[in-house]
């Protein structure tokens, strides 16, 4: 077989339906760690469970064969890389320890400068030079002239000139400088990958009735983890028993604990305030949710927007520019002090590390605040976005159906005894629609309940049951005409009418007779408006809506949240097709979406944003996620975006405006070349300690920018 990253042989031993076994052989340089290969292979998608004996060097893989099968499995493990955080980590731990040496070094000699023997100090100031010295040849062999060229050449002409202060200064000040540059630039990274708490290396799991303390690297999938108050969870999963407080926001944002017991689900990465849960373990290691977002959070440090590769490139064109700078004032002034002092400048360190480093700040703050960002690039995009496209239901609405209307045929009851008598028999039901029926009996002046006989359940029909010795059915109009035969033609002007504005139909039939229907709707989320008016305020220049409902219901709510324009009865490859139409209008889109229909949009829009509660599919596809279901964190979103990019404009024009003042005054000899390195080092620290603390989302409530909620109103009417 063809060699492969992690393994240079695989063969295939066993196969079943499920499950297959392979014989495998390492590369030489490869881990051959078992447990590192079972962690490795289970984000391999489609693995359900791994087993490695690394002494017979058997890997035994059960897996789900609706996503995946043996030869597919065989292709991705020799495409398997080793992971590399352990070699990254150590290769950081070195490049830091060398600049260290490199600081305390030229700090040494720059102390001893003035008590060196003449014959010592041209040595001495080489020897500190020499980390820089060699940086500068790698680098122009590989690269050209750049920045570190420059700086050599900015101490090597200060040793000729025999200036051993100023060649040791220098020395001094860009190890100081490129220390703690790069410590800068590290701390941003470190805020993103401390976004979530980190999951303790051991795990209580029940085996056997017993309960034991286990590597949490050794979890599996079925086992019964343990967890208790102050720990966090380490896997997703069921709980299978007990109760507690669970603190959820590193993953929802939401900042009230919550309430979980048997039948919940549960995610890692959160914390257990007060109490104790048994766990089904449903996904562990790389499946579960806390490692899936952590590898977005480590690619989205990978990722370079435009903004960064533009200034990158900039940097490097503007170093010639520097070199011929120094050129023209040899020339000009046959000052060596002169030229060695342009040397000392550049605009290549805050032109290249303040640009990454405002955007990984501005989306850890976007991650403290419920708003997860994919990339650089996805912030970049939202800013420039001119055009917000909305999905309606669960997105604009809350997605969470409410009785709006109660409509009676029949004589001698009331709306009110029409929602009573159905959400006695409800009440017992869990479907969305009966859980609406529930709420509105609950808000009524007069909550009367009805005994009833036991319920029937009807799949995909409705509920039925006895009161009064009467058969009382609640449901859809197919279980009350086709199934029921209670005949609704009488009243079909009412029933078209309620339809006609978009609402969901809920029959009642009782003694054989319809009594009425109860209306029903997706409430509007009571920001939305305030979103949409403080999205026009961030510079938006056309909201519309897409959705799959009937146009009356659409239209009524475009007016109310007053956007530009929407598009109602829409399959969801229309949607897509909407976006791409737009697209090509000149539009920069960014969707908002939360459902499996809304995938392709989120794909295909310029920069898409899923809301809390969507599918799994629609936040995998977006480019931001939103951790807590609010639609202002929106609005948040684009505040921030702007805001970042406001700060990396200003950032630029503080680079320019410094480093060319440095050098103008540098080049007609008003600056020592220790001056100007002291300008232009102290210059870029502060641009970066600007990028690290400046962009943020803001920390007002947002609740001081919406209207009061209006209380929750039914309208009970009655048919004449």
């Amino acid at each position: 077989m063809t060699a492969g990253a992690w393994f240079s042989r695989l063969d295939a031993l066993h196969r079943t339906r499920g499950r297959v076994r392979f014989r495998y052989r390492c590369r030489a340089d490869a881990p051959r760690d078992a447990r590192e290969i079972e962690r490795s292979v289970e984000g391999i998608a489609g693995v359900v469970k791994v087993r490695v004996n690394a002494a017979a060097r058997s890997l035994a893989i059960e897996f789900d064969r609706d996503l995946t099968d043996a030869d597919t499995l065989g292709a991705a493990l020799l495409a398997l890389r080793p992971p590399e955080p352990a070699a990254t980590a150590h290769a950081h731990r070195a490049a830091e320890a060398t600049r260290l040496r490199a600081l305390a070094l030229s700090g040494a000699t720059l102390l001893a400068t003035g008590s060196l023997q003449p014959g010592l100090q041209a040595p001495m100031a080489f020897g500190s030079a020499v980390p820089l010295l060699g940086e500068a040849i790698d680098d122009f062999i590989e690269k050209g002239v750049t920045s570190h060229v420059l700086e050599a050449l900015a101490v090597g002409v200060s040793i000729g000139r025999r200036d051993y202060l100023a060649a040791n200064t220098t020395s001094f000040l860009l190890a100081l400088g490129e220390y703690l540059e790069r410590s800068i630039e590290r701390r941003s990274d470190e805020l993103l990958k401390h976004l979530l708490h980190p999951v303790s290396d051991q795990v209580w799991v029940e085996r056997d009735g017993v309960e034991t303390l286990v590597a949490a690297d050794s979890v599996q999938i079925g086992d019964t983890v343990i967890a208790a108050t102050g720990t966090v969870i380490p896997v997703d999963g069921t709980v299978l028993g007990g109760e507690a407080l669970v603190n959820e926001a590193t993953m929802t944002g939401e900042s009230v604990p919550v309430a979980r017991r048997r039948g919940d689900r549960v995610l890692s990465g959160t914390l257990i305030e007060e109490g104790r849960l048994r766990i089904y373990a449903e996904k562990v290691g790389r499946q579960a949710a806390v490692s899936r977002i952590a590898d977005f959070v480590e690619q989205s440090l990978a990722i370079k927007s435009e903004t960064q590769l533009e200034a990158s490139r900039l940097a490097d064109r503007l170093v010639p520019m520097v070199l011929g700078l120094a050129g023209l004032t040899a020339v000009a002034s046959r000052d060596w002090q002169r030229v060695a002092a342009v040397l000392q400048a550049d605009y290549s360190c805050a032109l290249k590390l303040a640009t990454p480093v405002a955007f990984k700040t501005a989306m850890y703050r976007a991650g403290q605040s419920g708003i997860l960002i994919k990339g650089a690039s996805a912030l970049e995009r939202l800013a420039r976005a001119d055009t917000f496209v909305f999905d309606k239901t669960g997105t604009l609405t809350s997605g969470a159906l409410r009785v709006t209307d109660s409509i009676v045929f029949g004589i001698g009851y009331t709306p009110e005894d029409l929602i009573n008598l159905a959400a006695s028999v409800e009440e017992h039901y869990f479907h969305p629609l009966a859980q609406a029926v529930v709420e509105a009996a609950h808000r009524l002046d007069r909550r009367h309940h009805f005994n009833h006989h036991e319920v029937e359940f009807v799949v995909a029909h409705g509920v039925a049951s006895v009161i009064d010795g009467r058969r009382i059915v609640v449901g859809s109009r197919h279980f009350i005409e086709d199934d029921e035969r209670i005949p609704t033609a009488e009243h079909q002007p009412v029933l078209e009418k309620l339809r006609g504005e978009g609402k969901t139909l809920l029959y009642i039939g009782f003694g054989g007779e319809l009594l009425g229907v109860l209306a029903l709707t997706d409430s509007v989320r009571e920001n939305s408006a305030a979103t949409m008016a403080r999205l026009r305020s961030l510079g938006v220049k056309r909201i519309l809506m897409l959705t799959g409902d009937q146009h009356d219901r659409a239209r009524a709510l475009a007016e109310e949240l007053g956007l530009d324009e929407f598009h109602a009865g829409l399959l969801p490859h229309e949607k897509s097709g909407l976006l791409e139409k737009l697209a090509r209008q000149g539009a920069r889109i960014a969707f908002v979406g939360d459902g499996v229909n809304d995938a392709p949009a989120l794909t295909g829009a310029h920069v898409g944003i899923a809301m809390h509660n969507g599918a799994d599919i629609a936040r995998l596809a977006s480019d931001i996620t939103l951790l807590e279901d609010d639609i202002a964190r929106v609005a948040d979103a684009r505040a921030l975006a702007l805001t970042t990019r406001k700060l990396i404009d200003s950032n630029f024009k503080l680079t320019f405006g410094l480093n060319t003042s440095v050098l103008s005054a540098a080049a007609f000899g008003l600056l020592t070349p220790v001056a100007a390195s002291m300008l232009h080092n102290g210059s870029t620290i502060a641009i970066l300690l600007r990028a690290l603390t400046g962009a943020g989302v803001s920390a007002r409530r947002h609740a001081a920018l919406l209207p009061p909620a209006a209380p929750a109103r039914l309208d009970a009417r009655l048919a004449a």
